[in-house]
């Protein structure tokens, strides 16, 4: 898949899915953006993708701030004069029992992976709207169906399902395309360092149809079709990388 001279602006891009997804698209020649709230994550990443060849540019921002998106989207659009392709992967978890989630454990997830999903369609959207055409694509997660401990990563990650659907149809009369990917559990470095890794491993696989977890690979291949010229006629869609685990 050729994604030549596309600038494609990436949250959440200095580790994990972030990173393979603007190494992939430098790799297949997009001009790449990586934002970050770890600046140095961010550097670091892009340097290594111009190392190899391509192209690509870091931003330290915080997609909860809006000044932050502001000054990343004008950097961008300073610089490249456009944005193809969006792709709203920055979120974490923190994970209590509702009796012990506070007011911040609840704000700082929601801000993250829901306002931050709002924050930066609402100033990149308006140059997609002018050259009639664009790509945006979400992260969402299975965990929208609701797992105990986490009240405010569910809630963010079915509200941006939510969003997803609400941009489709307003943006869908300039040609932009907006749809959302729900992974399952994924098998990235962060996961692997928690401490209940391997009792989290064992009872995923139990209840996944295809007995493996999701590789990083996987949500990045879905990620590059749906920015792709192939997924012109898919919007408002959720696809799941789940390897079948719904429940």
């Amino acid at each position: 898949m050729s994604f030549k001279d596309k600038v494609v602006v990436i949250t959440g891009a200095g580790n994990g899915i972030g990173k393979l997804a603007a190494q992939k698209f430098a790799e297949n020649g997009a001009i790449v953006v990586l934002s970050d709230i770890n600046g140095d994550n961010a550097e670091q990443s892009a340097t290594e993708i111009n190392e190899n060849g391509g192209q690509a540019m870091a931003i330290k921002a915080d997609v909860s701030n809006e000044n932050d998106i502001d000054n990343m989207v004008s950097k961008v659009i300073d610089k490249y004069k456009t944005i193809d392709i969006l792709i709203n992967n920055a979120g974490f978890t923190r994970d209590f029992l509702i009796g012990k989630m506070t007011i911040d454990d609840w704000d700082a997830v929601i801000n993250t992976s829901l306002k931050g999903c709002f924050l930066t369609t609402k100033y990149a959207s308006p140059y997609m709207i002018e050259n009639k055409a664009g790509k945006i694509i979400n992260i969402s997660s299975r965990a929208y169906l609701g797992n105990p401990g986490q009240a405010n990563y569910s809630s963010a990650k079915a509200g941006i399902i939510g969003f997803t659907k609400a941009m489709a149809k307003e943006l869908g009369r300039y040609s932009i395309n907006v749809n959302c990917i729900a992974p399952g559990l994924t098998e990235t470095a962060a996961l692997k360092e928690h401490e209940k890794y391997e009792m989290i491993k064992e009872r995923a696989l139990k209840e996944t149809p295809l007995r493996r977890l999701g590789q990083a690979e996987d949500v990045v291949n879905v990620m590059m079709f749906l920015a792709s010229d192939q997924s012109s006629y898919i919007t408002g869609d959720v696809l799941h990388v789940t390897g079948g685990r719904f429940g």
